[in-house]
């Protein structure tokens, strides 16, 4: 990475992950994205007026509205001179977000940025697909964006739960393996929760009732009393004596999370604490049935551009999508590739 731009994060916040149909049900995508990309800046100290543009990831925006990265910065307080425009790469949407504005800090295009993402999974809409055109005749189907958006392979069309399949067959991932492997997740989780490690990240959010205010501080979807004996009785949840279930598959959530991305010599300039810096990045694609085995394409991408080695790493987070998909990830040509011990998932 060029030495001449340096991009380093100044701020992030996110919100409590919640529940599908849970506690930050009743906040659309751009509102917890506003929210946090608040949270973000105040936490920065940078000046409000010195972000250049705001990138935020966002998936199923279906009844979403208009620009919802513009809604999401407006409703934050920022002015509104300051563009905005939304990523859709599915789970890399918000990490997307933060490579671009990484790529036009090296480029040396601007200096200050507010890059996220955000989801309301719980406020996605059911679809009329015909209702424009009309259904003449016969029965009609209502489709639900959340799967048809999200979680449903356009090339394959199949769910991604099927693909998780067939990444665990392809790599020999057994149904106790990812078992073992989600209810570890879980515990670690909940431990992390008990302990505060979570705390100064989230920013908690009130949510207004009938009875009066309710704050969400903590993640939802944790299942710290999961056990092997629950998880082991959950029946196949994509396909007949398959192995992912409900119990090692993740579960629909809402959430937003923004960081503050800016040039180093920006950051001098103007006081601001620098958190950690982004030294590479790199991109990977694959035939769409093995979706989940791109992770390991786009490390070995990143390692060479670095010059880095696994083994150089501390710490390594891997998006869990499925327990077989970050297990398979952590194998390669048979052998381990990504050391679990150091592993955040």
């Amino acid at each position: 990475m060029s030495e001449e731009h340096i991009a380093v994060i100044v701020g992030a916040a996110r919100t409590p992950t919640g529940k599908f149909l849970g506690g930050l049900a009743s906040f659309t995508a751009p509102q917890l994205g506003a929210l946090v990309i608040k949270e973000a800046v105040r936490r920065s100290g940078i000046a409000p007026d010195a972000i250049d543009e705001v990138i935020m990831g966002n998936v199923v925006s279906a009844g979403v509205g208009q620009s919802p990265a513009r809604q999401a910065a407006i409703h934050s307080g920022l002015p509104v001179d300051i563009p905005a425009f939304t990523v859709n790469k599915v789970c890399g949407s918000g990490l997307k977000a933060v490579m671009l504005a990484a790529q036009a800090i090296r480029a040396g295009d601007e200096q200050a940025f507010v890059a996220g993402g955000m989801e309301s999974m719980s406020n996605a809409p059911y679809l009329l697909t015909k209702a424009r055109t009309g259904y003449r005749m016969g029965n009609g189907e209502i489709v639900d964006a959340v799967v048809h958006d999200g979680l449903w392979c356009a090339f394959e069309n199949i769910h991604m739960g099927n693909e998780a399949e067939i990444i665990a067959e392809k790599f020999g991932v057994t149904r106790e393996e990812q078992d073992r492997f989600s209810l570890r997740s879980h515990q670690k989780a909940a431990e992390a929760t008990a302990a505060g490690r979570f705390k100064e990240e989230i920013v908690p959010v009130e949510v207004k009732q009938k009875k009066g205010t309710v704050v969400v501080e903590n993640d939802e979807p944790i299942r710290g009393d999961s056990t092997m004996d629950t998880l082991t009785k959950l029946m196949p949840a994509f396909q007949e004596g398959g192995t992912v279930t409900a119990g090692n598959a993740p579960g629909l959530s809402d959430g937003a999370s923004a960081t503050v991305v800016v040039e180093r010599d920006f950051a001098k300039a103007n006081g601001l604490t620098e958190l950690a810096r982004i030294t590479g990045y790199a991109a990977s694609a694959i035939t769409p049935r093995y979706i989940f085995a791109a992770p390991t394409i786009a490390v070995k991408r990143l390692l060479e551009r670095t010059g880095l080695r696994i083994g150089d790493f501390d710490l390594i987070e891997v998006n869990e999508a499925f327990a077989a998909q970050a297990l398979a990830n952590g194998q390669q040509d048979g052998a381990p590739y990504l050391q679990f011990d150091r592993l955040v998932a």
